[in-house]
C-alpha cells in the first residue's frame, strides 16, 4: 500500500505535515511495503500550476491508496473518492508519526463535514 501525505519539504520521513493540503509545498509518498520514500513537488494551482493537489499526486504516483492529511477542503474529498482514495484526517507532527498514528488507528476517515470550512464554496 502506498500512503500519500501533504508536507512542508523534502525530508522524507522526517518532514512535517502541511496543514493546509493544497498549499503544502510537497507531497511525500510512503510505499509501506518497501518502505520507499518519495516526494513530490506540488506543481499544483497554489504554486503557479492549473492543476489540483489529488492530479498532481496522480501524475506523480498513480498508485496512491491512501491521503493522510491534517485537512482539506470537500472538492479535494470528492476528486480522492473518485480515483479510490482513501482519505484520513487529523495528521500532524512529522511523517513518521503520522503513518504510526495511522497503523494505530488513530486518524479518522474523512467525510464532508471534516471538511476545511473556508474551503466551503
Amino acid at each position: 500500500m502506498k500512503i500519500c501525505i501533504p508536507t512542508m519539504g523534502n525530508r522524507g520521513l522526517d518532514e512535517f505535515v502541511s496543514e493546509h493540503f493544497g498549499r503544502a509545498p510537497t507531497f511525500t509518498v510512503v510505499d509501506m511495503e518497501t518502505k520507499e520514500v518519495k516526494v513530490i513537488s506540488n506543481t499544483g494551482e497554489h504554486f503557479g500550476g492549473v492543476k489540483v493537489g489529488p492530479d498532481v499526486i496522480l501524475e506523480g504516483d498513480a498508485d496512491v491508496e491512501v491521503m493522510l492529511c491534517s485537512g482539506l477542503g470537500p472538492r479535494a474529498i470528492g476528486m480522492f473518492e473518485q480515483f479510490g482514495i482513501e482519505v484520513y484526517v487529523g495528521a500532524s507532527g512529522m511523517v513518521k508519526d503520522v503513518i504510526r498514528a495511522f497503523q494505530a488507528g488513530m486518524l479518522h476517515e474523512a467525510m464532508d463535514a471534516d471538511a476545511c470550512k473556508e474551503h466551503r464554496h
